[in-house]
């Protein structure tokens, strides 16, 4: 028998995997889960255009990799199965042929076992992620939307992504939940259960899942909604988006992330959008139609605004206006304005950005949660990105006021196991003990130092500042910073330590601050506290259990 040729060899085997490949487009019969996409970073990237059935369009770029891959990402195409989807690329046309369907994404077997995966912070399979959007609890769910590019590490490609969890610790990743459109990609927003109907989005007995979002274009940012009735699986967006466009107003392309919530005492929805240089913000009885009300300067990006209780008295509450670098102001609000009364205030700092609270969660449990995204890099993985710990954010009366205090919720105490604990250490004592956890991949340790003969202290890890306390400036890492007993001599901290990131609160949450954990290299110091005949009045170490 005559040897094929390598042409028709290629041909055949496309063939019989259900492709159909054409110069600069290919066409797929859904029988399998995933498509999976080879990417290159010595690629430029190019257009990609998804069509099913000859309408549903989706408009990306992608570095499509014509040979060898860097690595692989995926698209869920669950809905789509059975209908041919048609995938037109203007790029290396090459890369086509090595898009394949399976039931797994490529590295299903290596998936949260990679070398730099955080092993208790929320990290996308795939992609870059930054903020958190769409935080919301409902039907003993809570939802992690976030902005996503599922074809890249890098940022592009804006798409809602979608996590679910039962207890704010172990996450299950769904497909993604808003796409581009034409408006543009989808930025960040938030989430409501419309329980009266207002929107007109019910079915029945189930209330409607109504989310709002900024879709981006390059010349133009409008917010847009979407509806869902099955728990936040699918989404249908508005026929009529956009319902805020104000450019106009505000002469600035920058308008976007709005946060919604439910304004009991006037019976209206409320939305802060940020808009030029703070936030503004738009009332509805109906999600769809917004009227705008007031607007407050000082914010960038990604609003919220909340009721607490001070110090736990629900008959003394204050309002927080916060935007996406983590300072806030203190206030009242009536339904329409927010009237500051004190701040800005910072109470965190570091890699987190962009946190977002969760809504609708019950009466009977009634804190206030936030997630935030973790400005923080994992080098050589396919992902890129995280969520930081939810925290409890709550008021507290200090010797200065007011202020925002924030711990890691009560649920992330099981991720935990007590393991080492000592008191009343010298420096070097301390250090000696720790020598065994010098090789530990994630680690929380907690403790309480003394300053003596020393003006300023602190701890390392290989030569990585985790705490530098100034006790002469009131410095802890170059940010102002007094203990509630101003001649305190003590400092006392919670270190959660995962792969690439290190959090740390300090004085049971008064200030918080995160860090991209670096790579030791040569440095053979390890732990090490430092400060000249310092004691270490408390040394708690323990081992931390992998959310995967």
């Amino acid at each position: 028998m005559k040897a094929l040729s390598k042409a028709t060899l290629t041909i055949g085997i496309l063939l019989f995997a259900n492709i159909t490949l054409f110069a600069g487009d290919v066409s797929f019969k859904i029988t399998k889960r995933y498509l999976n996409f080879p990417i290159s970073h010595q690629q430029e990237r190019g257009r990609m255009t998804f069509e099913a059935d000859g309408k549903d369009k989706l408009s990306v770029v992608v570095r499509l990799a014509p040979d060898k891959a860097d690595y692989w990402v995926f698209k869920d195409m669950s809905a789509y199965k059975g209908k041919t989807v048609k995938i037109t690329y203007e790029g290396n046309e090459k890369g086509l042929s090595q898009i394949y369907q399976a039931d797994e994404i490529a590295g299903q077997d290596s998936l949260y076992k990679e070398k730099n995966r955080p092993q208790f912070h929320f990290t996308t399979r795939r992609g870059w992620i930054n903020d958190p959007n769409g935080l919301i609890y409902h039907d003993g769910e809570y939802h992690l939307f976030y902005q996503h590019n599922p074809f890249e590490r890098d940022w592009e490609n804006m798409h809602w992504g979608h996590a679910v969890s039962k207890d704010l610790v172990h996450w299950e990743e769904l497909p993604d939940a808003l796409y581009p459109d034409h408006l543009g990609t989808m930025f960040s927003g938030s989430a409501v259960i419309d329980y009266d109907n207002t929107a007109g989005f019910n079915k029945g007995k189930t209330p409607a899942m109504v989310a709002a979002f900024t879709a981006a274009s390059p010349d133009r940012q409008v917010q847009g909604i979407a509806y869902s009735l099955d728990n936040g699986r699918t989404f249908t967006k508005y026929a009529h988006n956009p319902v805020i466009d104000s450019k106009e107003k505000w002469n600035s392309g920058d308008t976007r992330d709005p946060k919604v919530f439910w304004y009991a005492p006037s019976k209206h929805w409320v939305l802060v959008l940020n808009e030029r240089d703070g936030h503004s913000i738009y009332t509805s009885g109906n999600l769809k139609d917004w009227k705008y009300e007031s607007h407050v300067t000082g914010f960038w990006e990604c609003p919220e605004l909340f009721e607490l209780a001070v110090d736990g008295n629900k008959d003394n509450t204050k309002w927080v206006m916060y935007g996406a670098s983590g300072t806030y102001m203190i206030g009242s609000f009536d339904g329409k304005v927010f009237k500051p009364e004190a701040g800005k205030y910072c109470y965190t700092t570091g890699s987190i950005y962009a946190a977002q609270t969760i809504t609708n969660i019950p009466a009977s449990d009634g804190r206030r949660i936030q997630i935030g995204w973790g400005r923080v890099s994992h080098p050589g993985m396919p992902f890129n990105g995280m969520m930081m710990l939810p925290t409890e954010l709550t008021l507290r009366t200090t010797k200065d006021g007011i202020r925002l205090v924030s711990v890691p919720v009560k649920e992330t105490e099981q991720l935990f196991q007590p393991i080492r604990k000592w008191h009343s250490l010298t420096s070097d004592e301390a250090n000696q003990k720790l020598k065994e956890f010098y090789d530990a991949d994630c680690l929380r340790i907690k403790t309480t130092f003394k300053l003596s003969h020393a003006t300023d202290a602190g701890f390392n890890l290989f030569g990585q500042r985790i705490i530098g306390y100034d006790m002469n400036s009131n410095l802890i890492n170059g940010h102002f910073y007094s203990p509630q007993d101003p001649t305190s001599m003590e400092l006392s901290a919670d270190i959660y330590i995962d792969r690439t990131t290190i959090e740390v609160f300090i004085d049971g949450g008064l200030y918080s601050y995160s860090m991209e954990r670096r790579p030791y290299e040569d440095n053979k110091e390890g732990f090490h506290f430092w400060g000249n005949r310092i004691e270490v009045k408390n040394l708690e170490v323990e081992a931390v259990k992998s959310i995967w």
